[in-house]
């Protein structure tokens, strides 16, 4: 524990304590509550053993068994999607990543595992049809090292950023291999010192020897979006960038079946695809249907 205040950065969440490197290079474990509130990423000052959290730019955030939105990391710079021919990941799940990062100041980039498998090739071009210059593309195999340099000049130019993906695409593979460290044992923690021996973290955060930074987020599986109003979805929605600068009869549109409708008329047009409305319409439904079941503000 360092005897005056430091500032830092938390590294590891152990649930009950935190990981917590100093600008001296130095990591030191600080005591928290379990739901304290602290994650991966933050910024922070250390008094006497107590944390004091500074802003964040930026806040990763999952959905969890329970249909609640937690804060899983933050202060990240770039959100990578894995996908892969096998298994597919679904349309509307890639939106909906895309869309948590760009609402949350993330810069958002696919990268297409297991290149080396059939079926890569046609993925990677409906992947470049689909969302075009809207952000890189990263073809990679994590079993025989192709497209791994470029992933890995990417990182280098001082980027932190974190990985998402369905079940099955091969996120963890890449993890283990851009970060040689990703497997090492962590101490078990004790419930009331914060220390110990062979536990398995929620959250780390691992340099990369060739320079930025990768957040391990075990379990995360799906995005919550609860946080963007449904009005708000079309400015964030992949591909619709067009039909934003153009602008609707109505300000708060939400490109369904308005009338003057600049989304009704990009699709007429054939500018954009139906089936891209398609996959925003799923997702906000999804909104609507968390707004909901929210608890009414009194006025």
């Amino acid at each position: 524990m360092p005897e005056q205040d430091a500032d830092g950065l938390i590294v590891a969440h152990y649930g009950v304590a935190v990981g917590v490197r100093t600008e001296t290079g130095e990591t030191v474990k600080v005591r928290v509550r379990r739901r304290s509130g602290h994650v991966v990423g933050d910024r922070v000052i250390v008094r006497e053993g107590v944390l004091e959290r500074l802003p964040r730019r930026s806040e990763l955030r999952r959905l969890d068994n329970n249909g609640e939105v937690r804060l899983v990391a933050s202060n990240l710079d770039v959100l990578g999607i894995v996908i892969a021919p096998l298994p597919l990941s679904a349309e509307s799940f890639l939106d909906r990543a895309i869309v948590t990062a760009r609402a949350t100041g993330m810069e958002p980039f696919l990268v297409l595992n297991k290149s080396d498998l059939e079926g890569s090739d046609e993925l990677a071009a409906e992947m470049s049809t689909r969302y075009g210059d809207l952000m890189p593309l990263f073809p990679v195999s994590a079993v025989d090292g192709i497209g791994l340099d470029a992933l890995i000049g990417f990182f280098a130019e001082g980027r932190r950023g974190a990985f998402v993906g369905t079940t099955g695409v091969g996120k963890s593979s890449i993890m283990n291999v851009l970060c040689p460290d990703i497997d090492l044992a962590v101490g078990e923690i004790n419930e009331v010192t914060g220390l110990g021996r062979h536990t398995t973290t929620v959250s780390t955060l691992h340099s990369l020897p060739g320079g930025g930074e990768l957040i391990d987020t075990p379990g995360f599986r799906d995005f919550g979006l609860a946080e963007i109003e449904p009005a708000e979805l079309g400015g964030w929605f992949p591909g619709f960038e067009s039909v934003v600068a153009e602008g609707c009869r109505f300000r708060n549109c939400l490109h369904r079946s308005e009338p003057g409708c600049g989304l009704t008329a990009a699709v007429g047009s054939g500018a954009v695809p139906e089936t891209r409305r398609a996959s925003y319409l799923r997702i906000l439904e999804e909104l609507e249907e968390h707004q909901a079941r929210l608890p009414r503000r009194k006025d």
